[in-house]
């Protein structure tokens, strides 16, 4: 509840606080979606090949400028479905991050740091090895399944640590071993495929949105428009929730049950993500606190798509640089997205170890 100084006109200055945060809401969402157009401009015509800003609009039908086949070709073929990946995957990690903070109460908590990336990236090797290297095509929805049991693996792991260990440090401190774990199998199997199907392994193991298709960037799409569609209906829940189980359920939310869900949602969307572009670092944290700065509120109703933005301007961002800071030669995104990312891990760090003193 917020203080109201004025005890006089608690009402009024009730309503002109409220006024002010929404237009302090509308406002922040405004820069987040200008931000993500801008970026998805940016990625459509940088590269090895630059493509003008006016044959790039002129591409997806804005604008009059004609435009090449070559550059037709590059844009609709590799670009487009590049960028949109990282858009979707992004927000995706975004709000992925959120959910688990929320659910483990831990500000660093999030797919990569509790290993949960780590279990589906394991699971998915292992479905590429075996299965590609046995000449069996395998669909997008079945590299997301795969990489849903690794994930619902981890997880199940560190829910059944979080009822033995009941400091949370050490919570973390589990999920990163089992992710190292599953990190040093993944790099045997790797190191043993030779497969000519399976040349892209390595690259993907470190994360990349390269070599997306449509077919990707259509299931990718269901799946995180349908969880973050899901997530938006459970914002009344999950702030009850963030008040404290005792609250939440005095006030009628069945906390096992939305625990559940949130489970099960968070590793959903850290499946999808590793499924496509590998495991990807330092988003899923950074980005609910980034955008709680930006926001100032911690509402859910306004934090969950607040992170997906977040999570896909800043992924978008960090993909541009990763492909055209050293070009030809192409960076892993989880090396970009560790370089911005875990400085902020390290002021959260210091911000609690502050308020603790």
């Amino acid at each position: 509840m917020q203080d109201r100084k004025d005890k006089t006109a608690p009402v009024n200055k009730g309503g002109k606080n409220s006024d002010n945060r929404i237009t302090r809401d509308i406002i922040c969402f405004v820069i987040l979606g200008v931000l993500v157009l801008a970026l998805l401009v940016c990625n459509l015509g940088l590269g090895s090949v630059k493509i003008p800003v006016r044959a790039v609009l002129g591409s997806i039908g804005i604008g009059s400028a004609e435009v090449s086949d070559t550059a037709r070709g590059i844009l609709w073929q590799i670009r487009m479905p590049r960028a949109l990946a990282a858009f979707l995957l992004g927000g995706a990690l975004g709000l992925a991050g959120y959910l688990l903070q929320t659910f483990f109460h831990n500000p660093i908590a999030g797919p990569f740091v509790l290993g949960i990336s780590s279990g589906a990236k394991l699971a998915v090797a292992l479905v590429m090895v075996f299965f590609l290297g046995g000449g069996i095509r395998v669909s997008s929805w079945g590299m997301i399944l795969a990489a849903l049991a690794g994930s619902l693996f981890v997880m199940g792991f560190v829910l059944v640590m979080s009822r033995h260990v009941s400091n949370m440090a050490m919570l973390i401190v589990s999920g990163v071993m089992i992710g190292y774990i599953c990190s040093a199998i993944t790099d045997l199997v790797v190191t043993f495929a030779q497969d000519a199907d399976i040349v892209n392994l390595h690259n993907w193991s470190k994360g990349s949105f390269s070599g997306i298709t449509w077919e990707n960037v259509a299931v990718m799409a269901a799946v995180t428009v349908v969880s973050l569609a899901w997530a938006v209906c459970m914002a009344k829940p999950v702030g009850a929730y963030l008040m404290g189980e005792v609250y939440a359920a005095s006030v009628g939310v069945s906390v096992r049950r939305l625990r559940v869900l949130l489970v099960l949602l968070s590793s959903i969307l850290a499946a999808c993500i590793t499924a496509f572009a590998g495991p990807v670092s330092f988003v899923g944290i950074a980005v609910p606190h980034l955008v709680k700065k930006l926001f100032g509120t911690a509402e859910p109703l306004v934090m969950i798509p607040a992170c997906f933005m977040g999570g896909s301007v800043f992924c978008l961002f960090c993909d541009l640089l990763a492909r055209t800071l050293f070009a030809p030669t192409e960076l892993s995104i989880s090396t970009v997205t560790a370089v911005f990312g875990a400085p902020v891990v390290i002021v959260i760090m210091l911000n609690r170890r502050k308020e603790r003193g």
